[in-house]
C-alpha cells in the first residue's frame, strides 16, 4: 500500500485532482461576482449533469467522442508531433460514414461496418498530406494540419450543400439516417434487460461505442507499449538523432503516427453521425477536434488516463450547458476553469522543461557551441513536447 502512494501514478493522479478542486474553487468565487443566485448556479453547474437520465446520457454521448480525440493526440504527441489537424480528418470521416450509412444499398450490420471503415479510411487519408510534408520536406506540422483543417471544412460544406443536402430541407443538413443504419443502444437486447433498455433508448443515444472507445483505448495501449511500433514512435519522440542513430526509420514512423491517429479520428467522426447527429449537419464539430489536446494533457499523454480524463471534461462542458439554460451564469464561466484545470496541471511540467532549456542553452554556450543543442549530451528521455 505505501508503495501505491509513493508511486508516479499516484502522484500524477493526486495532483489532478488537486487542479480540479483548485479550478473549481475559483470559478465559485467568480460566480460570486457575477451571479444573483451563485449557490444555485454553480449547484446546477456541479450536480446538473447526473440529475436526469438524459442529462446523463448528454454527458456520455459527448465524452465517448472526447476519449476517442484524447487517444488521437496521445499517438501524435508521443512522437513529439505538433499536429491538430484532428478537426479536419473527423469531419471528413463524419461525412464519409453518413454517406455510406445514407447511400450504399447493403444490409443494415455491412452498412454500418463499411460507414466505420470508410470513416476511419478517409480520416487517415485527410492525413497523409501533412504526414509526408512534415517527414520528406520537413514542414511544420502545425501549420500544415491547421491549413488543412480549413481546406477540410470548406470541402464539408461545399459537397453537403452541393451534393447531399436536399431541396426541401430548411436547414444545411442531409435527410435523417433511417433507424436500422443508425448505431443500437449499448444495453444488450436481453428478456431481463428490456425494462432498462427501453428507457435509455428513450431518453438517451448513448450506443455500443462505449464498447468500441473500451476497445480503442486498450488498442491504443497496445500499440504505444507493446509492439515494437509503439517503441520506434516513442522513441522518436524522445530523441529524433539517437532514433535515427539507433536504425529507426523516422520518416516511415512520422507518417505512419499521422495515419493511425487518423483512424481514430474517423471513428469519432462516425459517431458523431451515427449516434448523436444522426445526419450530416452544417458546424458538426463545432471545434470539438481541439478539446483533444486539452483530454491529452490531462491525462499525462497516458492512453489508460484519457477515460478519466475524457469524463472529467465532458462532465464540465455537460454541466456548463445545464448552468446556462438553468441561472444566469454563461457557460464561458466553464472556459475560465478549464482554463485555470489546465494552467495547474501543465505547470508544474512546464517549469522544469523550461529550466532545462535554459541550463542546456547557457552550457552550450560556455561550450562555444552559440547555443546549438550537443548532441553528445541529449538524453534518451528528452522529449521534444513539455
Amino acid at each position: 500500500m505505501k508503495s501505491f502512494f509513493e508511486s508516479k501514478g499516484f502522484r500524477e493522479l493526486l495532483r489532478i485532482v488537486l487542479a480540479v478542486t483548485i479550478g473549481l474553487a475559483l470559478g465559485f468565487i467568480i460566480t460570486l461576482f457575477v451571479s444573483k443566485d451563485p449557490v444555485g448556479a454553480y449547484k446546477s453547474f456541479l450536480l446538473g449533469p447526473i440529475s436526469r437520465l438524459n442529462r446523463i446520457g448528454d454527458w456520455l454521448e459527448e465524452s465517448l467522442t472526447l476519449i476517442l480525440l484524447g487517444l488521437v493526440i496521445c499517438i501524435v504527441f508521443g512522437a513529439s508531433q505538433w499536429y491538430i489537424g484532428v478537426e479536419g480528418q473527423m469531419v471528413l470521416g463524419a461525412m464519409a460514414a453518413g454517406c455510406v450509412a445514407l447511400y450504399v444499398p447493403v444490409p443494415p450490420l455491412p452498412r454500418i461496418i463499411l460507414a466505420f471503415l470508410a470513416a476511419m479510411l478517409v480520416g487517415a487519408l485527410w492525413g497523409l498530406i501533412p504526414a509526408l510534408l512534415k517527414a520528406y520536406y520537413n514542414a511544420n506540422e502545425l501549420v500544415t494540419s491547421l491549413m488543412m483543417n480549413t481546406v477540410a471544412l470548406k470541402v464539408f460544406e461545399y459537397i453537403l450543400k452541393t451534393f447531399i443536402m436536399t431541396p426541401k430541407s430548411r436547414s444545411i443538413s442531409s435527410e435523417l439516417i433511417e433507424k436500422p443504419f443508425r448505431l443500437p443502444t449499448f444495453i444488450p437486447n436481453l428478456p431481463f434487460l428490456q425494462g432498462i433498455r427501453e428507457i435509455w433508448m428513450k431518453q438517451t443515444s448513448v450506443t455500443v461505442m462505449v464498447y468500441i472507445v473500451i476497445a480503442a483505448v486498450i488498442i491504443v495501449y497496445y500499440l504505444l507499449y507493446k509492439t515494437p511500433f509503439g517503441y520506434e514512435l516513442r522513441t522518436v519522440g524522445l530523441n529524433t538523432k539517437f532514433a535515427h542513430y539507433g536504425g529507426i526509420n523516422v520518416k516511415r514512423t512520422i507518417i505512419m503516427s499521422i495515419l493511425v491517429s487518423g483512424l481514430v479520428a474517423g471513428l469519432a467522426g462516425a459517431h458523431l453521425t451515427l449516434a448523436i447527429h444522426n445526419k450530416i449537419i452544417s458546424n458538426m464539430t463545432s471545434g470539438l477536434g481541439f478539446e483533444g489536446i486539452n483530454i491529452a494533457i490531462l491525462a499525462g499523454n497516458n492512453p489508460l488516463g484519457v477515460p478519466i480524463a475524457g469524463l472529467l471534461y465532458g462532465y464540465l462542458r455537460a454541466g456548463s450547458d445545464v448552468m446556462e439554460r438553468s441561472s444566469d451564469v454563461s457557460r464561458e464561466l466553464v472556459f475560465v476553469i478549464q482554463a485555470m484545470v489546465l494552467l495547474l496541471v501543465t505547470a508544474e511540467r512546464l517549469l522544469p522543461t523550461i529550466q532545462k532549456r535554459v541550463a542546456d542553452i547557457k552550457e552550450n554556450n560556455e561550450n562555444g557551441t552559440n547555443g546549438k543543442p550537443d548532441v553528445k549530451n541529449v538524453k534518451e528521455g528528452d522529449s521534444h513536447v513539455a
